[in-house]
């Protein structure tokens, strides 16, 4: 019995959910957002998203929970919309937009310039003696994920002195290095 599928997903208000030829469409004030589904069926009864599965295979148990959470962080991301946090530690690290372009000094012999979706909104705060942080905004929360992995790849964290880009508020896990 799945936990998390058998729970509806609330609608607020502002946002509108359709279900066309197994094609969930919501859409609200951030933006618009569509999922394909198979296997299970989706109803929106009462101002809400209820899901139910035809029978108990494996495979239909692990969709009923996958489309529910899918749903649920579409209807999410077009209300709230959703934000992720790095931050480059290191000395020298620096990063700097201009419109869509990310420009991210990492310790590099050369900067490396990346172009972030359309879709999703960056913003680069530095503040004197803290580490800069990037902002990254969107509707999609599959794509501010994606996006947010790739920037961390670049550099990440190193376990002896913490060095890199993490997320803001991740916990590295530190070692102790060479005993004299």
């Amino acid at each position: 019995m799945s936990r998390i599928g058998n729970s509806p997903v609330a609608i607020p208000e502002g946002v509108t959910v359709e279900i066309k030829d197994n094609v969930v469409t919501v859409k609200g004030k951030l933006g618009e957002l569509s999922q394909d589904f198979a296997g299970v069926e989706v109803k929106v009864e009462e101002g809400n998203v209820v899901l139910e599965r035809p029978s108990d295979s494996k495979d239909l148990k692990a969709k009923h929970g996958l489309y529910r959470a899918l749903i649920n962080n579409m209807v999410e991301g077009v209300s709230k919309g959703w934000t992720k946090e790095l931050e480059l530690v290191g000395v020298g690290y620096r990063a700097s937009n201009q419109g869509q372009k990310l420009d991210l000094a990492l310790g590099f012999s050369h900067n490396i310039v990346m172009d972030i979706a359309p879709e999703v909104k960056i913003e680069t705060v530095s503040e004197k003696g803290k580490n800069p942080i990037v902002k990254l905004t969107s509707h999609d929360k599959q794509l501010v994920g994606a996006v947010a992995a790739k920037i961390r790849s670049f550099r990440k964290p190193e376990p002896y002195k913490g060095k890199g880009i993490k997320f803001v508020g991740e916990i590295i896990r530190r070692k102790a290095g060479k005993s004299a």
